[in-house]
Order: C-alpha cells, then structure tokens, then sequence
C-alpha cells in the first residue's frame, strides 16, 4: 500500500526529525546522517509541543520542501491525561503542517490501532483499538493525515520496537536484557505464553529511510511476520548473557494482551522494498547486547 513518487531514488533538500532525542528518532538521525541528507533535528529544547505557542514555533522551523518526521509521542499511554497531552502535542504537529506546508510527512505510530485479530494482520486490516495507546495513535494518524493537504502523507506502523537505548523498559526483549546482564531473574507474565512479534529499532529506521529516499506514499507495517513466545524470548537472552540467569513464571493478573497472538503478514514490505531483510530476533537480540547501538 506504497505508492513510490520517487521510483529510482532520490534525496530530499532536508529531513526534518521532531522528537530527535527520542528512542526511535535519535535512530532515524543516524540512518540519515550516514546517507548524507541534510537534517534539521528537533527536540523539546526547540519546541515543547505541549505549549500553547507550539505549532507557531515549529511551523517557523520549516520550510516547503521539508520531509518531516513525526516521532514525538508521550508512550506507552496509561492514562486518560496522557491521551490528551498525546493529542495536545499531534495537534501542534498538524496545526504547524497547515501553518507552513512541507513537501512530505511521515508519522511513525503503532500497530496497537489494529483490533485483535487470530488471522495476520495487514496494512488495510480493521483500525479499531482496544487501549488507550491504540486510541492515541489512531487520532495521531488523523489528525497529521488531515494537515497534509499540500504534501504527502506516510504512516509507518511498527510492532513491539527493541533495542539499545530504549527508555521504556517494557516487559519484553529490552526489559529482559537488563535483567540479564545484571544477574537478575526474568520473570514471565504467566508462563509467558503469549506470541507476539518483535521488530528491531535499526529496521524501524531503515524503512523510514527507504520511505524518505523513494517519496513514499500510503500506510506499511513495520512487523517480522516471525512469532515467538515471551518464553523464548527469555531463553533467547539468557542464552546472550555473560551471567547465570534464570526464567522465572509468576501468576497471571488479568487477561493476555491481544489475546495472546498478534501475528502480521509483512508481504507490503517485500513489494515495497524487494531487497529489504527483516532482522530475525536472535540477530537482533544479539546486537541489542552490545554497549553501542549496532548497524545493520
């Protein structure tokens, strides 16, 4: 669901990046500097996008052949007031976009806006979500898509995103990591059962390259298509670890998210981009070890 404006490739006069501090954006600088696209990075020093003089100052920053890249995102959403502040700064993202238009814009928001589904997910599956951060994401979506009536509008969507330097810490492969090279036991949700899909933050901003450099147009998943249990999960990073560490279960509290399955078919990828490559997770899992960001 890509459409290619630029088909042989090209390079924008400036990649702009809000939220350039952030796990994901600080990714997508380095992919961008390596390619050598001139890059306006911008950070809640420049714009707090919470204040009511936002969408003034960031649409100051920008200019008509701009690609920007929307990243900046109060996540995971757990409350009901950071629904609103999420929706606050997505609005002074769009009201800058219609202040002063830019040539492209893309916005990295999530799968959780996809309803819970045993069969894989695709890029025109049902957009209904069931959380709070679902819900931000799929305003986001249109809040930004409506603000794009002069540019063209792109949404990334990634699956549960790992890696070095990521601020969240979340019951998974990053959480699991930390554990491990501490010497600390892993404990599972349950006997961690549950079958998710990982995707690795260097092939987020890979795809988000390759979107910038051939003017993509439309919605892409950023997902493996890979299954694996949060139980091999932990097995995979206890086998990483320079330390004895165990896998412990625990007593379950409540349901299992997305019913315990969330699998995606990851074909749009490979028509998009045919000699792209998923990381698979012991590859990546293994470069999330490291002390430095590793480099596909």
């Amino acid at each position: 669901m890509l459409i290619h404006h630029w088909k042989n490739g090209g390079k924008p006069s400036r990649v702009v990046v809000i939220g350039a501090n952030g796990f994901v954006g600080s990714t997508i600088i380095r992919h961008t500097i390596s390619r050598k696209i001139p890059l306006c990075p911008i950070t809640r020093a420049d714009v707090d996008l919470l204040r009511s003089d936002a969408a003034t100052k960031l649409s100051a920053l920008l200019r008509p052949k701009d690609v920007v890249v929307a990243t900046s995102a109060i996540a995971p959403v757990k409350t009901p007031d950071m629904l609103i502040d999420n929706i606050t700064l997505s609005t002074a993202i769009a009201d800058a976009i219609t202040l002063q238009p830019v040539a492209h814009l893309i916005n990295v928001g999530s799968d959780a806006i996809y309803a819970d589904s045993p069969h894989p997910l695709m890029e025109n599956s049902r957009r209904e979500p069931v959380s709070l951060h679902g819900a931000m994401h799929f305003v986001r979506e249109l809040l930004l898509n409506a603000a794009t009536t002069e540019a063209i509008f792109t949404t990334i969507r990634p699956t549960l995103i790992y890696g070095h330097n990521d601020p969240h810490n979340g019951y998974g492969p990053n959480r699991f990591r930390r554990l491990a090279q501490k010497g600390e036991p892993i404990v599972l949700f349950g006997e961690g059962e549950e079958k998710r899909d990982h995707i690795w933050v260097e092939d987020v901003a890979e795809l988000v390259l390759r979107i910038i450099v051939n003017r993509s147009e439309g919605v892409l998943n950023a997902a493996t298509g890979t299954l694996i249990s949060f139980r091999e999960v932990a097995n995979m990073i206890v086998g990483l670890a320079e330390k004895p560490v165990s896998v412990l279960d625990s007593p379950r509290i409540g349901p299992m998210p997305h019913n315990g399955y969330r699998p995606f078919d990851p074909a749009e990828t490979y028509k998009s981009f045919p000699d792209f490559k998923y990381t698979m997770p012991n590859e990546g899992f293994a470069h999330s070890q490291l002390d430095s960001p590793g480099a596909k």
